[in-house]
């Protein structure tokens, strides 16, 4: 557990301090999943609607995470500079105007281009959250820190999509946006009133741009960073896979109609919770690295079973795959966020950034391999989730392996 604070660092919360804390910042780092999950039930409707391919629509999801890691890549050095609580402020705010002007959208292009902006203003608050828990923790109580957000952020991808099927019987995919823009509002409400500030100004950097690149450089030039950081970015990537392509695979190939997937979709985002919940309880016992490792090794052991379901077109070793794939996510997600940042508290903010940033460019990367193989067919997004476990898993055997 963290001690005592030092004069230059706020008190950690507790009490009813310390739930409030813990719900904000996951509901600000649900942003992300919630902003990619809700509209995951609409995809084939917009796809008519909007006259376009389900390749072009998917690239809707790949903008939003482009534009996620530029927001992170962006905030994450300033709120080293400014503070936790103004860029949370001003993504916040931004974010509500963007998921209003994608309600407005006339062509699948539009929306796209929109999707990035709505990406970007929901990545500066995620990576000042995650900054939020490194200011206040480290090692160990990090990790089960993060693993206690896993409560709060899987809430998001398993309600996500059932949320977005209830809005489609009340209106078309438009409607799904006008919630998302109240959700803004209401997060950012909460923000103003909640969310403390916890880097003092004398742990501030002021040096300007020098400084934010030699921070950069310390990070780039940290064989483990990296590796932990690289290891996440991957086994994003096959959590993508699966958020991109898993409502044409289980609803078009596998024949499961828009109720069954919300379930099907809704109790993988369980599991991962579960796991979650599971990590935190261990972390009391164990080190994060060798909790990290397993649940990597489960997650390759999840994708093979995946690629063999799809070959031998087995629904339920397909389900059963993606379950334990998404299960294994809760161990792997707290335990290598907490083992990157731990390595640089003196600029979490940039560690944050880059963390998030390289994340989603790697997964935004593997979202369009999803839909190579056109539609009609789940090999590409099994494939896709097996090369993200087998890469992620080699990542901390060997490039974050201390020597």
């Amino acid at each position: 557990m963290p001690s005592a604070p030092a004069p230059d660092r706020v008190a950690v919360p507790t009490g009813r301090a310390a739930i409030g804390l813990l719900v904000l910042l996951g509901s600000l780092t649900a942003i992300g999943p919630l902003t990619l999950d809700t509209y995951l039930p609409a995809l084939p409707e917009m796809t008519r609607d909007l006259s376009t391919s389900q390749a072009t629509i998917q690239l809707s999801l790949t903008t939003c995470l482009i534009g996620m890691a530029v927001g992170q890549l962006v905030t994450g050095p300033l709120s080293d500079r400014w503070g936790r609580r103004r860029p949370v402020l001003v993504g916040v705010a931004a974010y509500t105007l963007v998921s209003l002007l994608c309600t407005l959208a006339p062509t699948a292009e539009t929306f796209a281009a929109a999707r990035f902006l709505q990406g970007f203003a929901g990545g500066m608050g995620t990576v000042v959250a995650r900054a939020i828990v490194r200011d206040l923790y480290t090692g160990r109580a990090a990790a089960k820190y993060f693993s206690r957000l896993t409560l709060i952020f899987g809430l998001a991808p398993m309600a996500a999509p059932a949320f977005g099927g209830l809005l489609l019987g009340l209106g078309n995919w438009r409607i799904i946006f006008v919630a998302l823009t109240i959700i803004g509002v209401l997060l950012g409400t909460v923000v103003i009133w909640r969310l403390p500030e916890t880097l003092p100004v004398t742990r501030r950097n002021a040096g300007g741009l020098a400084a934010i690149a030699r921070a950069a450089r310390t990070l780039l030039t940290d064989r483990i960073y990296l590796g932990y950081t690289v290891t996440q970015g991957l086994a994003f990537a096959g959590l993508f896979a699966y958020l991109s392509g898993s409502s044409f695979v289980l609803q078009d190939v596998f024949g499961l109609s828009t109720g069954a997937y919300s379930l099907i979709f809704g109790l993988n985002a369980l599991a991962m919770l579960a796991t979650g919940q599971l990590n935190a309880r261990l972390l009391d016992r164990r080190n994060p690295r060798p909790l990290l490792i397993t649940g990597l090794s489960l997650g390759l052991l999840a994708a093979l079973g995946l690629l063999a379901g799809v070959l031998l077109d087995s629904r339920p070793l397909v389900l059963a795959a993606l379950f334990l794939f998404l299960g294994s996510l809760g161990m792997v997600m707290p335990n290598g966020t907490a083992l990157a940042l731990d390595r640089h508290g003196s600029h979490a903010g940039t560690a944050a950034a880059l963390l998030g940033g390289i994340q989603a460019v790697i997964a935004a990367a593997a979202a369009p391999l999803v839909g190579l193989g056109g539609e009609g067919t789940a090999l590409p997004m099994a494939v896709v989730v097996l090369g993200g476990a087998a890469g992620s898993l080699l990542m901390v055997l060997t490039l974050a392996r201390s020597r």
